[in-house]
Order: C-alpha cells, then structure tokens, then sequence
C-alpha cells in the first residue's frame, strides 16, 4: 500500500466517523509527524492518480454516436462536476485560511517574547 494509499483510506474512514476533512488532515499530519500540506497532497495525489476504487471513479459509457439527449446529459453531467468543484477548491480554501489564521496567532504571540530576547542579546553585545 503506497503512503498516498494510506492517507487517502485513513482520511475517508474519519471523514466516515464524521470528522471533517480538514480535521483528518490535521489529525494524520500529527500522526506521521508532517506538515497538514503533506497529507493533504498524498490524499489528492492518490485521487488525481485514479488510484481511487472503481466504484469511486466516473465511468466512460461507449457510444457509437451522439444524440442530443446524449449531449444535453453530457452537459448537465459537466455543470455538476464543475459546481462539485467549486465547493472542494471552497473547501481548500478554508483550511489555507485556517492554516494561515493559526501560523499568525502563533507568530503574533512569540513576536514580544522574540524580540525581548534579542534586544537582550543585542544589549550584552553593547
């Protein structure tokens, strides 16, 4: 089992228990002890791939020749796909945003504990 394998598979059981993707991210990121971008990139890497089970990905029917019912279901079907991914790009974002939310708190709350101590460092010099 590849590692983009094992995420994927870890991610959709505790979305499955009804965790949040960006929850699983986390959660497998201390887990492996790597960065949330890290899981979040084997999870897509494996999606991407195709690597999913068949039953998860589209499947291709074999038409001898296209009909406007054809076509017209056609373009439904691709308006769908295109509506699912806004939301996962929506999704995305939200969990760059709360990445990014969180590295700001904790730079902003060592910011004064860092700058005393190298003002100390600057004053011993002096």
């Amino acid at each position: 089992m590849t590692k983009a394998e094992e995420v994927y598979t870890k991610v959709e059981a505790l979305v499955a228990a009804g965790s949040t993707k960006a929850d699983a991210f986390k959660q497998l990121a201390a887990e492996y002890d790597q960065p949330v971008n890290s899981m979040r990139g084997a999870y897509y890497a494996h999606t991407s791939r195709g690597e999913a089970s068949s039953s998860e990905r589209p499947r291709r029917s074999r038409r001898r020749e296209t009909t406007p019912e054809d076509a017209l279901a056609d373009a439904r079907e691709a308006l769908d796909r295109a509506i699912e991914s806004i939301d996962r790009e929506v999704e995305a974002a939200g969990v760059r945003a709360f990445e990014a939310q969180a590295e700001y708190e904790a730079l902003k709350d060592s910011a004064e504990a860092k700058k005393e101590a190298i003002a100390a460092k600057r004053d011993a010099l002096a």
